[in-house]
């Protein structure tokens, strides 16, 4: 039986080290998938990815960290996404994702993965704020924030150096409703 949370095009599954690493180093790698990515540009090592992925794969009340896959019989494993800086104290998390089969772009997966992830966030672990940012210019990452029912709330100008240029942030935000619901 398939675990994890599921939605109509994905599943969010935790990590698992012999289904999911090998296409982790290959995706940060890839100067395509990390055009967008809020991550530098660096070269990353099979070392420096296998600490961050074992740290990542840990029990971290901070931090939470799912494989994106495919609903179908393959299950294939397609991105990241995860919520981070969480404090159970004030309710809030900060999430991310990235798709990284680029083949794979515009189908609706990331819209999907952050309906499932924005509520796992509010219904399982009782967040009543999501925060997230994407650099100005990632079209997508604004369409699936926004098709989710995200708030532009902000935008620092050049808050990230990327690609030769210093890159303003656009920053949103969700609250869980009054009445509970997302």
């Amino acid at each position: 039986m398939p675990y994890g949370w599921k939605g109509t095009k994905v599943r969010l599954v935790p990590l698992d080290k012999d289904k999911h690493f090998e296409n982790c180093v290959r995706w940060v790698n890839d100067p395509a998938i990390t055009e967008w990515l809020l991550i530098g540009d660096y070269p990353i090592t099979r070392v420096a990815e296998e600490e961050f992925f074992e740290q990542r794969a840990r029990t971290d009340e901070k931090d939470v960290a799912l494989a994106i896959e495919t609903l179908d019989e393959d299950e294939e494993h397609i991105g990241m996404t995860g919520i981070h800086n969480i404090s159970f104290r004030d309710g809030v998390g900060t999430i991310g994702l990235f798709i990284g089969r680029t083949q794979l772009w515009n189908r609706g997966l990331g819209t999907d993965t952050i309906r499932v992830l924005t509520d796992y966030a509010f219904f399982t672990l009782g967040l009543r704020l999501i925060l997230s940012e994407c650099l100005d210019g990632n079209v997508g990452s604004v369409r699936i924030h926004e098709k989710n029912g995200y708030d532009r709330t902000g935008r620092i100008p050049g808050r990230y150096w990327k690609r030769g240029t210093y890159r303003d942030a656009i920053l949103f935000a969700k609250q869980r409703g009054a009445d509970g619901k997302s």
